[in-house]
């Protein structure tokens, strides 16, 4: 990708209201990740995935560059989103939560939805337990596999 194109592109990212840009081409992939208010790049070849991202610190030196983020360790057993999709605790905003911080849940109890497509999919516990831990603010996009609660 041009490097022109890149900055302009970065330029978009910090003086706009969007967190983050995917741009896909013949001859690779670009993701602006925008942090703390300065943006994050990562070119990417078109084979990979983003978690095994290689930074290119050459295509943009007055931004800092993304680093592979380590996992935390986790304690309890960790639900995880089925689907990619928008990530929502309750049916709508005035409703109450699905799945609270400390409330007792039931293998096969509804804990959140994750909208994908326009469709609403609720997302059961998959064991009984407490919920220690919510991953996922409200009305964030999620990937497969991504963590979203802690059940203990």
């Amino acid at each position: 990708m041009d490097l022109r194109k890149l900055k302009t592109l970065i330029d978009l990212v910090s003086e706009s209201n969007i967190s983050e840009l995917e741009i896909t081409e013949a001859d690779g992939k670009v993701r602006i990740v925008k942090s703390d208010g300065s943006p994050l790049v990562a070119a990417l070849p078109v084979a990979a995935q983003p978690v095994a991202a290689a930074p290119v610190a050459a295509a943009a030196p007055a931004a800092p560059v993304a680093a592979p983020v380590s996992e935390p360790v986790v304690t309890g057993h960790v639900v995880k989103s089925p689907m990619v999709g928008t990530f929502y605790r309750a049916s709508s905003p005035s409703a109450k939560p699905f799945g609270e911080l400390g409330q007792q849940v039931k293998e096969g109890q509804a804990i959140c939805i994750i909208e994908a497509m326009k469709i609403m999919n609720e997302i059961e516990a998959d064991k009984a337990g407490t919920i220690t831990k919510i991953l996922v603010e409200n009305g964030q996009p999620v990937e497969f596999g991504q963590p979203l609660f802690i059940i203990e």
